[in-house]
């Protein structure tokens, strides 16, 4: 019953290549029958409906966080002042990535993939896009749980609020410095072919301007809501939403209609890129289930170092959402040392005697989110808001061959050799 997942993957990453146009006007129906398979299996074949159930859950859950970033960020308009030289992207990277922490990855990426596609409208290419997914969109969110949503996971199972900074940022900074170098070097090369005149025409009217930061507060009510107690929900013991969730519908919903014309437009505002990501995720969410069991149950799996951990729920994350990898390895990691993850007794006491493994699953979960588009939710919202403003982006493997296999993969095996072995 992996198989369906195995399919979806393929179809997402082949289908754009080979039958374009079939798969922009019929994704949304690929992927929903594909999910639909791995779940009649489980409600007819298993008798294990509830599986099914508690993976929407958090499917609903997910799409809570990200739609609401979405919708609440497309109504801040950043317009910068200045040329976007090598140095002043680069930096626009770094805060990008400080950012993240506070906002999520996926609030930074909507925030800031606009303005930095402008800033570099004369001379954007891939590179840019694909270094903003590698670090505004997963990296930089690494030292909180707000950060990215593996790490929020952690943090709702018993990991305490502060011990991720406290462990991971060397291993966080070297990243995100080794990464800024890179993209540095291979911008200044962009930068350099590009006529002074066209630079001096597409800059010297810009300003600085910011608009909708009423959106700010809403912004807010979205992380306050990510501490709810999960305990808050409405529904049914099998099916229901958590009143964090709610609570984001509300924000978003209120951010969307207190949100000028003018903000919208200015920020080319449509709901093309989160549907996208909506349909997709679904597909995932529902074949990705069992998958995700025959990890858990330990067949296959015989970890024994951090190292190990790192590349193994690594290698995975780029391929399913990086959320529920991060707990399956943290899972399987507690089991192997007798202890259970649903226990937030358990957790603490597998921090204070194996933190290197903890360290391990989250750094490899987060950073390797940006193996591919599907590693995390705000990826292919980049890549969708990217294609709308007119650039052109990698596809699946484009992606996957061109930038993430020869630049991004060397970069986090040199991390965890150093920081992990």
């Amino acid at each position: 019953m992996v198989f369906p997942f195995v399919v979806l993957l393929l179809c997402i990453a082949l289908m754009p290549l080979f039958a374009a146009r079939f798969w922009e006007h019929h994704y949304a129906k690929v992927v929903i029958s594909l999910g639909l398979v791995t779940t009649a299996y489980y409600v007819f074949g298993l008798q294990h409906g509830s599986a099914m159930l508690h993976s929407m859950m958090e499917y609903l859950s997910f799409m809570a966080l990200i739609g609401s970033l979405f919708v609440i960020s497309g109504g801040i308009n950043i317009r910068v002042k200045g040329e976007a030289t090598p140095w002043v992207n680069t930096l626009f990277l770094l805060v990008g990535g400080v950012v993240a922490n506070l906002v999520g990855t996926t609030g930074a990426s909507m925030l800031l993939i606009r303005p930095w596609i402008r800033m570099n409208k004369y001379r954007i290419t891939q590179l840019h896009v694909v270094f903003f997914i590698f670090i505004v969109s997963n990296v930089g969110g690494a030292l909180t749980p707000i950060g990215d949503p593996p790490l929020f996971l952690g943090f709702l199972r018993g990991v305490p609020f502060w011990w991720v900074i406290q462990h991971v940022w060397p291993a966080w900074l070297l990243t995100l410095g080794l990464l800024l170098a890179l993209f540095y070097i291979l911008d200044r090369r962009n930068y350099g072919r590009a006529p002074k005149g066209i630079a001096t025409a597409n800059t010297s009217q810009e300003t600085w301007q910011f608009r909708g930061l009423h959106n700010a507060f809403f912004l807010l009510v979205v992380l306050a809501a990510v501490f709810f107690p999960q305990t808050w929900k409405v529904g049914t013991d099998h099916f229901s939403l958590s009143i964090g969730s709610i609570v984001m519908i509300a924000a978003a919903t209120a951010s969307y209609f207190t949100t000028s014309r003018p903000v919208h437009e200015a920020n080319d505002f449509s709901f093309g890129p989160v549907k996208e990501v909506g349909f997709l995720f679904i597909g995932i969410f529902l074949t990705m289930v069992p998958a995700l069991e025959l990890l858990g149950s330990g067949q296959g799996i015989h970890l024994t170092t951090p190292l190990q951990y790192y590349f193994t729920s690594g290698s995975l994350s780029a391929f399913l959402d990086n959320a529920p990898t991060y707990l399956t390895f943290l899972a399987a990691a507690m089991g192997n040392a007798g202890l259970d993850v649903g226990s937030a007794d358990h957790v603490r006491m597998f921090l204070a005697s194996h933190a290197p493994f903890v360290v391990a699953v989250s750094l490899g979960s987060v950073f390797f989110g940006a193996g591919s588009y599907i590693g995390n939710g705000p990826n292919f919202m980049v890549k969708a808001i990217a294609e709308k403003a007119g650039v052109h982006t990698p596809g699946f493997l484009g992606y996957l061959f061109r930038f993430s296999l020869p630049m991004l993969v060397p970069v986090l095996a040199v991390v965890g050799w150093l920081t992990l072995r």
